[in-house]
């Protein structure tokens, strides 16, 4: 290995970085996440601001959230023996936690539009296009880290993006 090589190849601390966003996005409920955002972002746009967007998304993302906590302490009582409430609560929040955490890019983006760094316009595209590459990536990082050649990369990469497209679409239609 050369001393190029060695600057170019990521510090172990930084491969367990890059690990815990891609684990910390590719659950269930940061995928469930960014197919929610993005079809908020795009129901939310046509007569409303980058800010109103904002907080419409905020809002009903701390909504769900709080709804599949409910949902895992009303289940948690199910088994025998029950969890203590506290930690039936706790287990609830952090298992949904990716919710809140497929969020952040969008609304960071819609922030942005909304203190006038960029054009609200160009925000808004950049929301609702983020939940689409992230997706992508995911399925791109879920296939690379099975060891999967570069063709089935790829497809995980379009399989990942065209499903959750048809997602979104379907959730769009709903609202």
């Amino acid at each position: 290995m050369t001393a190029d090589d060695e600057a170019t190849t990521p510090s172990p601390r930084h491969r367990r970085g890059a690990r815990r966003v891609l684990d910390a996005y590719s659950g269930e409920h940061a995928v469930y996440g960014l197919v929610l955002v993005t079809a908020l972002v795009a129901v939310g746009w046509e007569e409303d601001t980058d800010f109103e967007v904002l907080l419409f998304v905020v809002g009903t993302v701390v909504v769900f959230w709080l709804a599949h906590i409910y949902a895992a302490v009303v289940a948690s009582r199910a088994a025998q023996p029950a969890k203590p409430l506290k930690t039936a609560v706790a287990d609830g929040a952090r298992h949904a936690s990716g919710m809140l955490v497929a969020m952040l890019v969008p609304a960071a983006l819609l922030f942005l539009g909304t203190i006038g760094l960029i054009e609200e316009y160009t925000a808004y595209f950049l929301a609702l296009g983020s939940g689409i590459v992230m997706l992508a990536v995911i399925g791109y990082a879920n296939a690379a880290r099975n060891g999967s050649s570069w063709p089935w990369r790829i497809a995980g990469v379009l399989t990942t993006t065209v499903m959750g497209a048809l997602v979104i679409g379907l959730s769009i239609l709903a609202h």
